[in-house]
């Protein structure tokens, strides 16, 4: 089961840097899901979403040393970008295919999906033994 969650981990980080790069060289279809109140313009948000992704995706995949913190991370940033989701819904902003506002709808129970995703990928969900990554007592 380990493995599979290794892969689902190089998977999701391949995906996050490749989305990240998508941000940046076609940035239209990610203006949409600036929400119209967020404060920051929409090309900087867009901008920095996406240098956020491909710094997390390259580190989920190069640092697996350190996929229990990432996998936090990961899950922070994913309900962090939710409100974008909730507001491409409520705005009905048509991007990336979603062009009706049951297909929107449906995309709004693939985030926590994603959280999930993320947390078990990276091993947060796993219980961990007592003492395990202990050093053992040196009686």
């Amino acid at each position: 089961m380990r493995r599979v969650r290794s892969v689902a981990r190089v998977l999701l980080g391949a995906f996050l840097a490749a989305a990240g790069v998508l941000h940046l060289v076609l940035p239209g279809p990610f203006r949409a899901q600036v929400p119209s109140w967020f404060p920051l313009e929409e090309d900087l948000t867009v901008l920095g979403s996406g240098l956020v992704e491909i710094v997390l995706g390259v580190a989920v995949v190069v640092l697996p040393r350190h996929r229990r913190v990432l996998g936090l991370v990961l899950a922070a940033f994913f309900v962090a970008v939710f409100p974008g989701n909730v507001a491409q819904y409520v705005e009905g902003v048509d991007a990336f295919g979603l062009d009706t506002d049951r297909a929107r709808l449906v995309r709004l129970f693939f985030q926590p999906l994603l959280v999930l995703l993320a947390l078990w990928s990276c091993d947060v969900l796993v219980r961990r033994s007592p003492g395990a990554g202990q050093e053992p007592d040196a009686s």
